[in-house]
């Protein structure tokens, strides 16, 4: 396979004459079918939001509502190359909204700066693969800073946002879902969301909280997912999970983009296993909900976990941990991790390398047939 997906690259490459059913082959990369949520009722008006416009929409209400909020990261002025920010600039003047160097560290450090001076600082790094410059910042400083003083200082105003995970065509340098590295970090936040819906409502309720956290936004559904959107703010409780699906015979954890493979993967299990399947979105990975998890656990016997980011050391290990300590004598089958290789992420091998729903799919056999 992998010498065919070479060759077939080359040819599109260097073969100008080649047929024109050649020319327009594709690597369809789309691995999931967004379905939007239920059009939420209880907080007023709704408009049609893709995500990138819904994390639009709760910048904007911070601003307005917040004399003292100041968003700032490499582009933002402009509206930043994913467009979240466009138009708050000239709305809300340079002196809210703007570029700094091309330094994480520096992003990082002065936002910790702002907040501790009692300001709501927002950074924004522009791909969470570029955040790691920025990792003693946030490891040693962002999330220290109230322990190490006793609660005299504390920089919990300061909320990091960053896009995340796999895009079709992103390899090694924003492709990256980074999550696992900092939910080791006592003292921070880490929140995913999965459409625009949850988007807003997690983002308003990261910038409220007063701790500092950091919010990835899956980057292959700026433009990919659309939801009927509240245009008036509104929070969705942090450190909550939720049951999107209820079912008896397996449970099914993930966050972000994976939630759409999830999704999918129980209509499969239903239709061709009859096998009834529990979808859960963590929605916070860092305090991460473990009732939940867990109560679902035991009523169903088998957990698979799944997620973007490489199964050696992903959160996936932590959930599995947890889970086997507090609901072993509930299982009926070893608990299954479906996550990305132990390798950088691939370029072309994407579509190999990402855990799609046939995957899933196997290991939700493999559980059953145990």
């Amino acid at each position: 396979i992998p010498s065919a997906g070479i060759g077939r690259v080359t040819l599109l490459k260097l073969s100008p004459n080649c047929s024109s059913r050649t020319k327009t082959q594709r690597r369809h990369a789309t691995h999931f079918t967004f379905q939007p949520d239920p059009v939420p009722s209880q907080y007023g008006p709704t408009q049609k939001m893709n995500l990138f416009q819904s994390i639009t929409s709760a910048l904007d209400n911070t601003l307005a509502s917040d004399p003292t909020a100041v968003i700032f990261g490499e582009d933002v002025a402009f509206g930043g190359v994913f467009r979240c920010t466009v138009g708050l600039r000239d709305k809300y003047g340079k002196d809210r909204v703007f570029n700094t160097p091309l330094c994480e560290q520096g992003i990082v450090g002065f936002g910790i700066g702002v907040a501790v001076a009692g300001a709501t600082a927002i950074a924004e790094i522009q791909f969470a693969d570029y955040i790691f410059p920025a990792f003693d910042q946030i490891v040693n400083e962002a999330a220290k800073y109230r322990y190490r003083s006793g609660n005299l200082f504390d920089c919990g105003n300061l909320t990091i946002r960053a896009p995340w995970g796999c895009v079709g065509h992103g390899a090694l340098y924003h492709s990256q879902s980074p999550e696992a590295f900092f939910a080791h970090c006592p003292g921070l936040k880490i929140v995913i969301p999965r459409g625009p819906i949850q988007a807003k409502g997690l983002l308003l309720s990261c910038i409220a909280d007063k701790n500092p956290c950091i919010f990835f936004e899956p980057k292959i559904l700026y433009r990919a997912a659309v939801e009927q959107v509240p245009e008036e703010p509104y929070t969705i409780p942090l450190s909550q999970a939720e049951i999107l699906q209820e079912g008896s015979d397996v449970t099914l954890v993930s966050w972000g983009t994976q939630i759409h493979v999830l999704k999918e993967v129980a209509s499969m299990a239903q239709e061709k296993l009859g096998v009834s399947c529990e979808v859960i979105d963590l929605q916070t990975i860092l305090p991460w909900d473990i009732e939940t998890v867990c109560k679902s656990v035991v009523k169903t016997g088998r957990l698979l976990i799944s997620h973007e980011a490489p199964v050696t050391g992903g959160f996936a290990a932590e959930i599995s941990s947890t889970v086997q300590e507090e609901c072993f004598l509930n299982l009926e089958a070893p608990i299954s991790r479906v996550c990305g290789y132990d390798t950088p992420f691939p370029h072309i091998f994407e579509p190999f390398y990402t855990p799609d729903k046939w995957k899933c799919f196997e290991a939700i056999k493999k559980m059953i047939n145990y």
